[in-house]
């Protein structure tokens, strides 16, 4: 009767994911509430020969794998926010664009600027930046709807590459599937199949784009901080192979230093402390982990993610990876992801890195399968489920080539 109960709860909440915009209710309040009144029921409600002491266990358990995923996330999003307030991002992005672009090359530089800072910074704030420097381009509407596609896509592929960019990427990594070179290895088909789509969406562009800078004043201390957010990501990478340093542990050292940074020599900014820069982050995009994660180990601890273990016995591990992803295009990847990773599927290297492209990038195919594409149609006028769908078959090329460019990664390059 409770596991029925329970159960009853985790729909209730996928499906405030999906309708969050019918609805009016953010997913980080509805996914919070049901995730920790599930664990409240499991507590009052015991099964038989289940002591409070074990239920105490499985929630510490799952609660220390939220802790590290989310003190992850907050040292990466905080050196994006103070980034982003200080204009640095987009200087650097006006310094590398020339005045007058033809719009067949600007879409390529557009797509390697976002597969490559959403490989940095968090897939929202990624879309925001790029999203702004399509609409400060000034194109007609196709134009704009074509480009606005690209990002959503090349984002979502960035993503995937490195820990810093996607989630699912992250929690893949941390459960111990895939290692931090196997991701790098990861890139070259994501980029791969991102400029197949830049391809297919410049045929109707033959225009000349006219980019005009905004005026920024130059900081030295911001750079110096921005060298920071960089040192610390090569330093995960190399302190993770050479000695199994943990990122979250490299990612938190990296914090520490941009805050007596700015004690000892940021004076420019209203800001006195540089932790005041932590209240900018998306507390509502940790919130909404925490509560999914919870509810996923709720499901795990009833026994109910068995049904994900038994498609994976029903077709080919490629087949089911491949589905997952056209999965995550109707279904959130988080919850998708914490459910495969508490299922006890058994897969190899080669196909958890499939896997994370799958998930990763799937969402692209529909405009609400992913929060980059969420956060592009509230910014891009012309940006619908209706107009971004004209684009499906498209999509559905680039994301195909690119799980099959991680399939012969995953198999016969790691």
């Amino acid at each position: 009767m409770l596991h029925g109960f329970l159960l009853s709860l985790a729909l209730l909440a996928l499906l405030s994911i999906v309708l969050e915009e019918v609805i009016h209710v953010n997913k980080a309040k509805s996914t919070l509430f049901l995730g920790t009144l599930s664990w409240i029921l499991i507590f009052l409600f015991p099964e038989p020969g289940v002591t409070h002491e074990m239920l105490r266990e499985q929630l510490d358990e799952n609660l220390l794998e939220i802790a590290g995923l989310w003190l992850f996330l907050m040292a990466a999003m905080t050196f994006v926010a103070f980034l982003n307030h200080q204009g640095l991002i987009e200087t650097l992005i006006y310094k590398l664009l020339p005045r007058r672009i033809s719009e067949r090359k600007l879409i390529y530089l557009v797509a390697i600027f976002s597969f490559a800072f959403s490989s940095l910074a968090d897939n929202i704030t990624a879309t925001l930046v790029c999203i702004a420097l399509v609409l400060s381009l000034r194109l007609d509407r196709r134009k704009t709807l074509r480009f606005a596609v690209l990002v959503v896509f090349a984002v979502n592929s960035g993503g995937v590459s490195l820990i810093t960019g996607d989630v699912t990427t992250l929690m893949i990594f941390m459960a111990g599937k895939v290692h931090i070179q196997d991701l790098l290895f990861l890139s070259i088909p994501s980029l791969l199949s991102t400029m197949l789509l830049a391809t297919l969406l410049s045929r109707p562009l033959n225009g000349v784009a006219e980019i005009i800078p905004t005026p920024r004043k130059d900081d030295r201390v911001g750079k110096i901080i921005a060298f920071v957010f960089l040192l610390t990501i090569l330093s995960t990478i190399v302190l993770n192979v050479i000695a199994g340093i943990p990122p979250v542990l490299t990612f938190l050292f990296g914090l520490s230093m941009m805050f007596l940074l700015g004690r000892f020599m940021y004076h420019d900014d209203q800001r006195e402390n540089l932790l005041d820069y932590v209240r900018r982050i998306e507390f509502d995009t940790l919130m909404f982990f925490l509560g999914i994660l919870l509810l996923v180990g709720m499901m795990k601890e009833i026994g109910v993610l068995d049904s994900l273990v038994g498609i994976y016995q029903m077709m080919p591990v490629a087949a089911a990876n491949l589905t997952m992803g056209v999965f995550s295009a109707l279904v959130d990847n988080v919850p998708l992801t914490a459910a495969l990773l508490k299922s006890g599927v058994q897969m190899s290297t080669g196909d958890w890195l499939s896997l994370t492209y799958s998930v990763g990038v799937g969402g692209s195919l529909l405009v609400i399968g992913s929060a980059a594409g969420i956060v592009a149609m509230s910014k891009v006028e012309i940006l619908t489920f209706g107009t971004y769908a004209r684009y499906v078959l498209f999509l559905t090329i680039a994301f195909i080539s690119g799980f099959i460019g991680s399939y012969f990664v995953g198999h016969y390059l790691v």
